[in-house]
Order: structure tokens, then sequence, then C-alpha cells
């Protein structure tokens, strides 16, 4: 390990640390993406600026500002920023209990985000016993009452319908039925149908919902229209695809991104 005294920008030294806790800082430029990778303690991944996706063999997760991925330990995973991204990521000992045992989205609270943001600036075997440690022990009280959102795209195991969720992640807009992905995939409809249902919990229609609102979340971090984006995404009307956005996320899109929105 580097000295102790020195910030560290390698994942590596935050995973032996005689701490409950370390927080990293490190920043990324747009369309950085890194290989499949996995730690040895848990890992929360929050962006203080910039959009960040990570993604398992389970699943796609989404860190749009404010937002935070929690990754458990030894889970293999990578990152893809689709914008600059400045990202602090908190290693959490694996003894630590009451934290998620699955990938999940989480809110990050104003006050959390600034304990992320001190914390970053600590030395890595900072005194457990003084000030740095207590800023340590309520970011883990944080963790634990965190609420989970909705910004999860399950990847399916089967060829067939991996096929198809690809084929829908790069183009999110396409309207094809069940039955013409059925004819691409080689399955009947109703075979796609129930894979569906069983390998990701989700409708053919409530994954590509998903699969769009993923897509939007990117776009509308780099500042694009939310009319552009409705439109680009298949949907008839920027208030349409509001809505959508509303009942997934429980706000607009233009609230949900305050200022970054336009």
């Amino acid at each position: 390990m580097r000295h102790s005294l020195l910030r560290s920008t390698d994942a590596a030294d935050y995973q032996h640390l005689a701490r409950p806790i370390a927080v990293m800082a490190k920043d990324y430029p747009r369309g950085a993406a890194n290989a499949p990778h996995r730690h040895r303690r848990g890992q929360l991944i929050y962006a203080a600026t910039g959009v960040v996706a990570v993604t398992t063999p389970a699943g796609t997760w989404v860190v749009p500002p404010h937002r935070a991925v929690w990754v458990p330990a030894e889970t293999e995973h990578w990152i893809r920023t689709s914008t600059a991204a400045a990202l602090r990521a908190a290693f959490v000992d694996p003894a630590i209990p009451g934290l998620p045992p699955r990938c999940c989205v989480m809110a990050v609270s104003p006050l959390l985000r600034e304990l992320l943001l001190r914390a970053a600036s600590l030395a890595l075997e900072y005194d457990e016993n003084g000030p740095d440690g207590r800023i340590m022990a309520v970011i883990l009280d944080e963790l634990r009452a965190l609420p989970v959102l909705p910004l999860h795209l399950p990847r399916p195991v089967d060829p067939r319908l991996r096929r198809v969720c690809d084929a829908i992640e790069r183009d999110p807009a396409q309207t094809r039925t069940l039955a013409g992905w059925g004819r691409l995939a080689g399955a009947a409809p109703r075979t796609l149908a129930r894979l569906f249902r069983t390998q990701t919990g989700m409708s053919f229609g409530a994954w590509r919902q998903q699969a769009r609102l993923m897509a939007a979340l990117d776009r509308l971090a780099a500042g694009e229209s939310v009319t552009a984006v409705a439109l680009d995404l298949g949907y008839q009307s920027p208030s349409a695809f509001t809505s959508m956005f509303r009942r997934a996320l429980g706000t607009s899109p233009t609230r949900y991104f305050g200022d970054d929105a336009r």
C-alpha cells in the first residue's frame, strides 16, 4: 500500500485497510469504461457530477446525479460513463451489517453527499476515535437508511432473449412486436413472453420501457432537451414521455435533474 497519509485512486489500496470504510475520489472522462472486476469490499459508487452506468452479469444500474449504486463485496461489475464524471467510491468492510445483499440504486441525501465529499479528502488510515472516525460512522448510518430506487435493467441468461434485449438497448425507440422479435431471435412470441417474465421479472413491455428510461437518464444528464429525448425514444410527445418518467420516478424530468435538464 502507498503511504497511509496519501490519497489513492487505486481501488486495490482500499480493500485491506484496518478501517470499516474509506472513500476514494476518482475522475473519469466521457465514454470511459473499465474491464469486469470485483472487490473484496462492498462499494457505494456515487457520481458527484456526471452519470455512470454500473453493469453486472445480472443487469445494469444507472447512477444519475444525487443517486448512488451499491455493489456488494465480490460482485463482478464494470463501469461506463456517458458524461465526464467525478466519482466518490465508499469501500465498506463486508463484515459491516445492515447493508443491501444485492446491487441497487439508492437516493443520496444532501447530508450523505457532503459527508462523502469530505471523506474523500481524509487520510486512508484516519483516526477512528477522532472527528474523521465520527464522519465515517455517520456515513455508515446513512447507508443503512437510504431508500432504494427502481433504476435497474435486469439481464436475461437465455441467448435468444439476450439477442432481443441487446437490440432494444442499442435502439430503445424500436416498436417491433414480440412476433417480430421472435423471428429475429428464433423463438415463438409466447416463448419470449415467458422468458421475459421468468428471467427478468418483467413483461416485454415493462422491460422495453425500463430500457427507454435508462437511455433517457443518460441523455438528459448529458444536457439534451426533454423534447429531443422523448421523440428520439419513440414517444408521441414530450408529455407522454414525462408521464412515463413521473410514474417511474415520482417526478418530472426537469425536477429530477434540476437545472441539468434543459
